[in-house]
């Protein structure tokens, strides 16, 4: 007889990741295991320095708060589907926090020893559980528990790989409309379906199981040769047995298994074996159309590219290949370096193209810098330019005449970027505007005030400013505009404290308990900003804090947090931690960016699945413990009143 219970707990459990990831038999067995608890208000589950239990927890009804010594601060509220107490599962030692019912709370209590196994045989349930033991120990990839889930290896952004590694593992599209016939089917048939349906092969199949395939090339060499007539049986004709493969295929392996059998299509079937059901068809155009989308060949297309049209069809196929790195799970550290060089290569691209427009050749020497998330190269969406020109300084009588030549070159420039995908900038912080096309001279006295005077908008500029790269040019301009500023900026420490001041004033992306705050108002209003509530505090810091210790060339935000880790070992943890949120928190915004076709900027929370809120609430107490960082070492808790 069913155990009707155990049957509404595993109802329960595969409404919520990870158990979604649990084969419903699976789930039934383990929930026969599961205990339940009832825990009345205030009542504790189990305390701080508390030996552990041989189980976690998942919440069924009401709410559990985790709190942290020495005062009992809050540091996170469970509610329906949230798990917790998982310490046995990543740590032999006893609990770090403590929990008590919030309010009158039931509790599912899975033992450990009966869901081990499931954790080995499900690899994506692994990897949520420990990204999940985030909620309590700050940094889920620390280099204290990287490893060690139950003797298994953790997907880390660590796993560096090389380009060429890359271009092995990018994935091949195929197709999953399956055109079939049976053996019995004519070849007359089999063409005119062929020929309504736009394809260039039909599998044949007997019981569901893949027998043989029928291409184009075969009704050519032996219909159309007359060696059988157009009224034969698909048995004659077809290509038997079927060579199947798995599922995910890299194009490396797809082409190498064309190459081996001197075939123009592969069946994919469920477990690789003409035993299980086909699912899929990859042809030789689908290899061909996928390697027009890896970056050895999209450098080619925009070096090739002589006007803008030809570079916006480029970035889209660029747009193609993101969407393929994520779907893959390729290291965001990669996907990132991989686009930004894509990105700077259609710049460079349509500057040449502006040059080319121009009458003349350019007066002076003279630098593009690209700014903002480009300069940091976390500019994987379309989002607005931010950019700046710097010239060789030209006697005082030249000036004029010399930036007018810039600003023409400019502003074909930044239409140029705005043709392929790139929005003005509202506040006009592009090199078409004279307060942004300066001589090194003008820069560097333009950076002295900044750095000297720091007001509130002289902080905001600096922010946007100080992340630039060059773009195309003279490296020796940038060389030396960024020794003026780090000389300027060791001369008057001060400007540390305003930056860090500057970097407190973006909103906390939590309230009570850590729930979002969203926007009250305007045309956003009940939206989750993650750039300003989530990124923007992340990157401001990093920016403070590497200037601080006089780092140089490094603006990527996350890598600059694994710098500050190298440099301060004490806080190792902590800035680990913020370079993890950092690239968790871009990889979700261009996730959403590319499913909604904008910015990925604001979140709609009512759309967002029970795992990404939590995905995303992780990175809350990294931002928190990071402020109190700022706010103690520069001294400016006064400043924020």
């Amino acid at each position: 007889m069913k155990n009707t219970i155990s049957a509404r707990v595993a109802d329960f459990l595969k409404n919520y990741p990870p158990f979604n990831e649990v084969a419903d038999k699976e789930l039934e067995t383990l929930s026969g295991q599961i205990s339940i608890v009832y825990k009345v208000k205030g009542e504790v589950i189990f305390a701080n320095e508390e030996e552990a239990h041989p189980c976690f927890y998942v919440v069924h009804k009401g709410a559990v708060v985790l709190t942290k010594e020495p005062d009992d601060e809050v540091v996170d509220l469970c509610d329906e589907g949230d798990i917790f107490g998982l310490r046995p599962l990543i740590a032999n030692e006893n609990y770090k926090i403590g929990a008590k019912a919030y309010e009158e709370t039931i509790l599912y209590a899975i033992p450990i020893a009966e869901f081990k196994p499931i954790i080995q045989e499900h690899k994506a349930v692994g990897t949520f559980l420990i990204e999940s033991f985030a909620s309590n120990t700050r940094n889920p990839y620390s280099k204290s528990y990287r490893g060690k889930l139950y003797e298994g290896s953790v997907p880390t952004e660590e796993n560096h790989l090389t380009n060429n590694e890359l271009l092995d593992l990018q994935g091949v599209h195929y197709s999953k409309k399956l055109i079939t016939c049976s053996e019995n089917t004519t070849i007359k048939t089999i063409a005119t379906t062929m020929t309504d349906r736009k394809v260039g092969s039909v599998l044949v199949v007997k019981d569901m199981l893949p027998v043989g395939i029928i291409t184009d090339k075969d009704i050519r060499n032996k219909i159309a040769t007359g060696l059988f007539p157009i009224t034969t049986r698909a048995t004659n004709v077809m290509s038997s047995p079927v060579i199947t493969y798995p599922i995910k295929m890299t194009i490396t392996q797809a082409q190498m298994a064309m190459m081996k059998s001197s075939i123009s299509h592969l069946c994919l079937t469920i477990d690789g074996t003409p035993n299980t059901e086909a699912v899929g068809i990859i042809s030789k155009h689908d290899i061909m159309f996928e390697l027009g989308n890896n970056p050895a060949v999209l450098i080619k297309a925009i070096k090739r590219a002589n006007g803008f049209k030809k570079l916006k069809t480029v970035r889209r196929r660029i747009m193609n290949l993101l969407q393929g790195y994520l779907n893959q799970n390729i290291p965001l550290t990669l996907t990132s370096k991989i686009i930004s060089e894509l990105n700077d290569a259609c710049i460079k691209q349509i500057i040449k193209i502006a040059l080319k427009r121009m009458t003349t050749s350019p007066p002076v020497n003279f630098a593009w810098l690209a700014m903002g998330s480009q300069g940091r190269s976390e500019q994987l969406l379309h989002t607005d330019q931010d950019n700046a020109l710097v010239f060789e300084n030209v006697p005082r009588e030249q000036l004029e005449e010399t930036r007018t030549y810039f600003l023409e070159l400019a502003k074909i420039v930044t239409k140029g970027l705005f043709k392929i995908g790139y929005e003005y900038c509202p506040a006009e912080m592009m090199a078409s505007n004279p307060e942004w096309c300066l001589s090194i001279a003008e820069w560097k006295d333009r950076t002295f005030h900044w750095i000297t005077n720091p007001g509130p908008d002289e902080v905001l500029l600096s922010s946007i400013f100080f992340d630039y790269n060059l773009s195309y040019g003279d490296a020796n301009l940038v060389n030396e505009l960024s020794a003026h500023i780090f000389e300027t900026t060791e001369k008057y420490p001060v400007f540390f404290m305003h930056l860090a001041s500057g970097a407190l004033q973006s909103p906390s992306p939590s309230g009570f308990f850590r729930s979002f705050l969203v926007e009250e108002d305007g045309e956003y209003k009940d939206f989750f900003d993650l750039k300003r509530r989530a990124l923007m505090p992340l990157i401001d810091g990093a920016r403070v804090l590497t200037l601080s210790h006089q780092v140089k060339s490094i603006n990527n935000t996350a890598e600059r947090f694994e710098k500050l880790a190298e440099l301060e070992t004490n806080n190792e943890e902590l800035f680990l931690a913020c370079s993890y949120a950092t690239k968790a928190l871009l990889k979700f915004r261009t996730k959403h960016g590319l499913l909604h076709n904008d910015s990925g900027r604001f979140i709609a929370l009512n759309k967002l699945t029970k795992e990404e809120k939590i995905k995303l609430k992780r990175s809350f107490k990294t931002i928190k413990d990071l402020q109190e960082l700022l706010k103690i070492r520069f001294k400016v808790t006064n400043l924020l009143g």
